[in-house]
């Protein structure tokens, strides 16, 4: 049996102090700042026009975090925030933190989400700030080309000649796909404004001529085809189940008849409760979308086999589920 929490353990989950300290530096960009160089917290304070007592409480606690280093009154970046939080470098993700510091208020109503089942939220920032979507998804992207060339090989598309990845973002598993099986043509089926962003990322990397974007609401608008496989990544959970069943039917009918239905997302166990860190994203989602929620591999195969779907299968556990149209 897991051992049980101690009051100073209790006492460290209750504090979001430290999340709000982070957040704040990024959105000061104080890692930029500093960017390989050493600074004293009054000259920071005069470069970022800053209080100078203020800053430097803010500077010793992310020393204490270990996030920045500090040696003689002088502050430099750690090798971690050196690599990620600052903006020049190619590898940065503070437009990911700085989305979830937008969520700050929504997360100060979760006691009334609870108690209402009601989310604060009505659209997606995606739709309400278009600009921070594009930053964020630039995010995403880099962070997912791994996964996305490790998906590619997984599913192994030989005998795929089209696919669609429904809600597909900047394009990551699509592009990953076409450049895995030189044959394939794929389409990427989104929202218009998340569109302009994937159509840039494909003429990036010279796949404008075989992999397609069709702009719409795939909950209301025809998903084109038919197509050979069908990928659904990480979208179920900004959906309720009744909208996810319905999508998953939608899909069996615009595909060809031995065409394959792929989900991957971020699945819990039957009993919900691990991954633990999924259980506490199924309440980010709950309180940060108006309709969300994370669902088990079950519920997700039992769409599949409502649709029609034969063969059902969870191909990874917790994350990938496979139906094909017989």
């Amino acid at each position: 049996m897991p051992r049980e929490l101690s009051l100073a353990e209790i006492f460290q989950l209750g504090y979001y102090w430290e999340t709000k300290i982070l957040l704040t530096a990024i959105k000061l960009d104080l890692f930029s700042a500093l960017d390989s160089r050493s600074f004293s917290s009054s000259e920071l304070a005069n470069r970022l026009t800053l209080h100078d007592r203020s800053l430097s409480l803010l500077l010793n606690a992310l020393v204490a975090m270990r996030v920045l280093a500090k040696h003689d009154g002088q502050f430099t970046n750690s090798s971690v925030a050196q690599q990620y939080l600052v903006k020049t470098n190619p590898e940065y993700v503070g437009n990911l933190l700085i989305l979830h510091d937008s969520e700050w208020e929504n997360w100060g109503k979760i006691e009334d989400t609870i108690r209402t089942g009601t989310s604060p939220v009505r659209q997606h920032v995606f739709e309400t700030n278009p600009e921070m979507g594009a930053n964020v998804l630039a995010v995403l992207d880099r962070i997912g080309r791994g996964s996305g060339v490790n998906l590619a090989k997984y599913l192994q598309l030989d005998e795929v000649e089209h696919l669609v990845d429904i809600g597909g973002g900047a394009g990551t598993n699509a592009i990953a796909c076409c450049q895995e099986y030189p044959h394939l043509k794929a389409t990427v089926f989104d929202l218009p404004q998340t569109l302009h962003v994937t159509e840039r990322y494909i003429k990036d990397v010279g796949l404008e001529d075989r992999i397609s974007l069709k702009p719409g609401d795939f909950n209301a608008d025809s998903l084109g085809g038919p197509y050979d496989l069908a990928l659904m990544s990480d979208i179920l959970h900004y959906q309720d189940h009744q909208t996810n069943a319905a999508l998953v039917g939608k899909v069996f009918t615009h595909l060809q008849g031995n065409g394959r239905l792929v989900i991957k997302d971020r699945f819990l166990d039957p009993g919900r409760t691990s991954p633990a860190w999924t259980t506490a994203f199924a309440v980010h989602i709950m309180v940060n979308t108006e309709h969300g929620d994370c669902f088990t591999t079950q519920e997700a195969m039992d769409w599949m086999v409502t649709a029609g779907f034969q063969s059902v299968t969870e191909l990874e556990t917790r994350a990938i589920v496979q139906g094909t149209k017989a």
